[in-house]
């Protein structure tokens, strides 16, 4: 789906903000990982069940990476 998905946009974002390539789809994937056991323990809330996936990855940026621990 190439760049219809906002994928690799914020991997390309989060490697400017200072991410390497592994590190930023570690963060991609913590994501993912979220949004899919989200929706496993309650099932989609919006009509696009990826929205909320969307949402988190245009608010994740290197420094919310950093910080948390990982």
């Amino acid at each position: 789906m190439g760049d219809e998905l906002p994928v690799r946009r914020v991997l390309e974002r989060l490697r400017r903000e200072g991410l390497d390539r592994h590190e930023a789809i570690h963060a991609i994937g913590s994501v993912l990982a979220n949004h899919l056991s989200d929706l496993l323990a309650t099932g989609p809330r919006t009509v696009d069940a990826h929205a909320p996936y969307w949402t988190e990855l245009e608010r994740l940026t290197a420094e919310r990476w950093q910080s948390v621990g990982r």
